[in-house]
């Protein structure tokens, strides 16, 4: 059973092969689990991919067919101008990924950085850093990006900004309740009275143990994220047009959904696979390195 333990210094490395096993053998048990990592692959390999996949220029725009049903020449029809639902589809999903790696990887990053100084540095800091967080979560998500974007203007760029602010308080909680617990552990003091610096306690002993939680919460936000940049894009301001992106491809569809539906198909359907897919899979990481909330499947 993997488990968010504490690595101490006695620790060695023959240790992690094993370690690793054992989440592997974990991970296999949970079907959930297996089904959401198989749907992540796919999403993932769809948007590397995609313009392999792809049949048709997505942003070229056709004088003869529009909003016809599903063909051979075009697998999901064609939307009002022309253009093939398929082809958008397809590489309308490197948005939405783009945008949750690079908002979440950004804030994780100033999350992390953060989070160790709050819980390692001295109160008076610990406090306003406290203070900082919370005014920034404060503010509802959905209403914060819609102001954010209005005053930057919609772009790809904004919705990766509006994400990572948002997101961020939330990781340095979680690594500044840990590393608060860790420092006051017995190990950690004796790595101080034989004279290991800061930067060397917080490397070694800290990190490894803050990473497991923040690996879950990334998993798990993934979906919400996703979300968040298609109802932007719904809204007209996420990405601008002719870009492909789900939810500029959900706000065709229902701008024309009595013509045809095949528009608010293929922009939900892989909106829900990825929620699906990560879900499943942020909830078997947490089952396996948190045993407390583990569930029978």
């Amino acid at each position: 059973m993997v488990s968010f333990e504490a690595i101490r210094p006695e620790d060695n490395d023959t240790t992690a092969p094993s370690a690793f096993g054992s989440f592997i053998g974990e991970f296999r048990k949970n079907r959930l689990g297996i089904l959401g990592a198989l749907l992540v692959i796919l999403i993932a390999a769809m948007a590397i991919f995609a313009p392999l996949m792809i049949t048709h220029d997505p942003t070229r725009i056709m004088v003869g067919p529009r909003l016809v049903g599903p063909s051979l020449d075009f697998l999901l029809g064609t939307d009002q101008l022309g253009r093939d639902t398929f082809s958008r589809t397809i590489m309308g999903g490197r948005i939405p990924l783009l945008v949750a790696f690079a908002s979440l990887g950004s804030s994780l990053a100033v999350g992390l950085v953060l989070g160790l100084i709050a819980g390692f540095g001295p109160r008076w800091l610990d406090n306003l850093l406290l203070l900082f967080f919370d005014t920034i979560r404060s503010f509802p998500s959905i209403i914060f990006a819609l102001a954010m974007i209005a005053l930057l203007g919609p772009s790809l760029a904004s919705v990766i900004l509006v994400i990572a602010i948002t997101s961020m308080p939330i990781y340095a909680r979680v690594v500044r309740t840990q590393t608060e617990a860790l420092r006051s552990s017995e190990y950690i003091a004796a790595e101080r009275s034989m004279g290991a610096g800061m930067t060397r306690i917080l490397a070694v002993h800290v990190l490894p143990n803050v990473l497991g939680p923040l690996l879950i919460l990334v998993s798990m936000d993934v979906p919400a994220v996703i979300a968040v940049e298609a109802g932007l894009s719904f809204l007209g301001m996420g990405v601008r047009p002719p870009t492909p992106d789900w939810g500029a491809i959900l706000n065709d569809g229902y701008s024309y959904i009595g013509q045809t539906p095949w528009l608010v198909i293929a922009g939900g359907i892989p909106i829900v696979l990825a929620t699906l897919g990560f879900t499943f899979l942020g909830e078997a990481l947490r089952d396996i390195f948190d045993p407390k909330l583990r569930k029978d499947l």
